[in-house]
C-alpha cells in the first residue's frame, strides 16, 4: 500500500500569468489548437480577483480551526458552498482518526534553582486573533506521548545524530536525561526519536532567536520574528513509518475500519515532548554546567551556552485527550468530456494549528479562486477534456491525514483514473519553488515561462532562472545557463521535504503511484 501512494507536488506562490512569446507554443496542443488554448488562458488570466482572496482569508482566517474545533467544520462548509456557487460537483467526507489534544502540561526547574514555565503565548494589542485563547490548542507536539519524567538536562544542539556524536565525543550522556533542543536542522520529528534511542527519557524543543527571533529582525508586532513567548507547534509522529491516522495504517480511517490501539501504534513517540518559547527556554539553559557549547551550537540568547548534563534537573509532564476526531475532506468535481476517466487533481489543507492565515488560508483562497474561475468557464460553454478533481484536505497539519485517508479510501479508483496531482500549501513573495515527477519538468517550466513574476516584471521562470546563477553553486549556475529547462526537486527530495514541513514547513500529500502518477508541489 505503501509503495503505492507516494506523493507528488509542485508549489507556486503568488503568480500572475503572462502570455507565452509567440516563438514559444504551449507544449501540448496539436497546432490548429493553439490559438484557440491562448484565448481560453486569456479569458481565464482575467478572472481572478485579489480582493475576492483577501475577503475569503479574513473570512476563513477569522477563528483558530484546528482538526475537531468548531470553525475547522464551519470552513469546510464554506468551502462546500463556495464550490457549488461556482457551478462544481462538490461534497464532504468524514474520516474519524486520531488526534490527541493537551490536558497537562508542566514544565519546571526543581534544580539548582527553581523555574516554572509559563507555557502561554502573550496576547498582543495589535492582534485581536491572540485574544482567542480559549478556542486555541495549548502549544504542544500532537501525538507526544503522555509522561512525566525528571531528570538531568542536556543541551543537544539540533538533536540530530551528528550532534549526540559530538556528545559522545566529549563524554556526555543523555541516557537517563531529559534533552533540550533547537528547532531546525531538521524536521520536528527527529528529534524526540534519535533522543529516545540515545537513552533519553524527554524532550524539550524551542525557537533559537538566532534562528527564528529577534537576530533576524524586530519581533512582532514590530516586525515578523519570532517573539520571547511564542511557540512553534506541530505534529513529532513518525511519520517515515507511515503518514495520516496512527491507529489505521494502509486504510481509510472510516467508522467501520479497524483500528490499532494507541500502544500498537508505532508512529507515536517513545518519550514525552513539548515545544517551548525562548523565553521559557532560557532559565533551563542557563542552569546547565558542564563544558561550553560548540561555537556553531551556540544560539542567540544572553546567555553562556553549555552542554550539561546538570547541575539542571527539570520536571516535564505531559498528558493529552487521546480520543478520535472527525476530518471533512472538500471534494469538488469538474467532469471531463472526451477523457473523462482520466483525472487531474489539485489539492491545498484547510485546517491550521491556530487562525493559519499564512498556512494554510494563503495558498487556500488562490486555489478557491481558480476553481471560481474555471466554474466561470464551464458556465459559459466551456468543457475539460479530462475531469478535474480540486480538494481542501483537513488534517493536514496533524500528520497529512485528511490527503492520506482519502487516498487510501480511494485507492482503486486512483490507481484506475488518476493522472497528475498538483499541490500547494502556502503563498508568499519570494521565488517560483518546483517540486516533484521529473516526467513533468517540461510541462512547469513551460508554465513558469508563461507566469508573470508580479515584482520584477519578467517571466517567473527568468527570475529564478536569475536567482540560481546569482545564488547557486557553481554546478547550479552552470546548470541554470545551458539546459533549456530549470530542474526540479527530485521524488526522494520532495519526500524528505514533505517529512521537514511538518508545520509551517510541512508539504501535503495526497500520494499517487510515483511511476504512473506525476504530481507536482508549486511554492515561493
Amino acid at each position: 500500500m505503501r509503495t503505492l501512494l507516494s506523493s507528488l507536488l509542485i508549489s507556486t506562490t503568488g503568480l500572475a500569468l503572462a502570455p507565452l512569446p509567440a516563438d514559444a507554443p504551449p507544449r501540448g496542443f496539436f497546432p490548429q489548437s493553439i490559438q484557440v488554448q491562448r484565448d481560453l488562458e486569456a479569458r481565464f488570466k482575467t478572472m481572478p480577483d485579489p480582493s475576492h482572496m483577501r475577503e475569503a482569508m479574513r473570512r476563513l482566517s477569522a477563528r483558530p480551526h484546528h482538526v475537531g474545533s468548531p470553525y475547522d467544520k464551519d470552513n469546510a462548509q464554506w468551502i462546500l458552498n463556495e464550490f457549488k456557487s461556482y457551478g462544481w460537483d462538490a461534497h464532504i467526507e468524514n474520516f474519524d482518526v486520531l488526534f490527541p489534544t493537551p490536558v497537562e502540561r508542566i514544565v519546571e526547574l526543581v534544580a539548582p534553582t527553581t523555574f516554572r514555565a509559563s507555557l502561554q503565548e502573550t496576547a498582543l494589542p495589535g492582534d485581536p486573533t491572540s485574544n482567542q485563547q480559549s478556542e486555541q490548542l495549548p502549544s504542544y507536539n500532537a501525538y507526544s506521548i503522555d509522561g512525566d519524567v525528571t531528570g538531568p538536562l542536556v543541551f543537544v544542539n539540533y538533536g540530530v545524530p551528528a550532534d549526540y556524536d559530538e556528545l559522545e565525543q566529549r563524554g556526555i550522556s543523555v541516557k537517563g536525561a531529559i534533552v533540550i533542543a533547537k528547532y531546525g536542522g531538521s524536521w520536528r520529528g527527529i528529534k524526540p526519536k534519535v533522543a529516545a534511542e540515545h537513552g533519553a527519557i524527554g524532550c524539550l524543543i524551542y525557537s533559537d532567536p538566532r534562528d527564528d527571533g529577534y537576530a533576524g529582525g524586530d519581533v512582532f508586532p514590530g516586525g515578523p520574528m519570532r517573539p520571547a513567548q511564542g511557540v512553534q507547534r506541530g505534529s513529532v509522529a513518525d511519520m517515515p513509518v507511515y503518514p495520516g491516522d496512527p491507529l489505521t495504517p494502509g486504510v481509510g480511517a472510516t467508522k467501520s475500519a479497524k483500528r490499532l490501539t494507541v500502544a500498537q501504534a508505532s508512529t507515536i513517540t517513545k518519550i514525552p515532548v513539548l515545544p517551548i518559547s525562548y523565553g521559557d527556554a532560557q532559565p533551563l539553559l542557563a542552569a546547565l554546567g558542564g563544558p561550553i557549547a560548540p561555537g556553531s551550537w551556540r544560539g542567540g540568547l544572553p546567555i553562556t551556552y553549555r552542554l550539561g548534563a546538570g547541575p539542571a534537573r527539570v520536571h516535564l509532564r505531559v498528558k493529552s485527550d487521546w480520543g478520535l476526531k472527525t476530518l471533512y475532506d472538500v471534494i469538488a468535481r469538474l467532469p471531463g468530456t472526451t477523457e473523462a476517466d482520466q483525472w487531474i487533481i489539485r489539492g491545498n489543507h484547510h485546517d491550521a494549528w491556530v487562525n493559519g492565515a499564512q498556512d494554510p488560508i494563503s495558498g487556500l483562497v488562490a486555489e478557491l479562486e481558480e476553481a471560481r474561475a474555471l466554474g466561470t468557464l464551464y458556465k459559459g460553454g466551456w468543457r475539460p477534456k479530462r475531469t478535474i478533481i480540486y480538494a481542501a484536505w483537513d488534517g493536514e497539519e496533524p500528520g497529512l491525514l485528511g490527503s492520506t485517508e482519502w487516498v487510501e479510501t480511494h485507492t482503486d479508483e486512483l490507481r484506475a483514473h488518476a493522472v497528475a496531482y498538483l499541490n500547494s500549501d502556502t503563498n508568499s513573495r519570494g521565488y517560483l519553488g518546483i517540486e516533484g515527477s521529473h516526467s513533468l519538468e517540461k510541462f512547469i517550466n513551460g508554465v513558469a515561462m508563461d507566469v508573470e513574476d508580479p515584482e520584477s516584471g519578467v517571466s517567473s521562470w527568468k527570475r529564478l532562472q536569475a536567482s540560481r546563477i546569482l545564488n547557486g553553486t557553481p554546478e547550479v549556475r552552470k546548470d541554470a545557463r545551458d539546459r533549456e529547462d530549470l530542474r526540479i526537486e527530485s521524488l526522494q527530495e520532495l519526500a524528505l521535504t514533505l517529512v521537514e514541513r511538518a508545520n509551517a514547513d510541512e508539504g501535503e500529500s495526497a500520494r499517487l503511484d510515483s511511476r504512473k502518477r506525476p504530481a507536482l508541489m508549486l511554492e515561493r
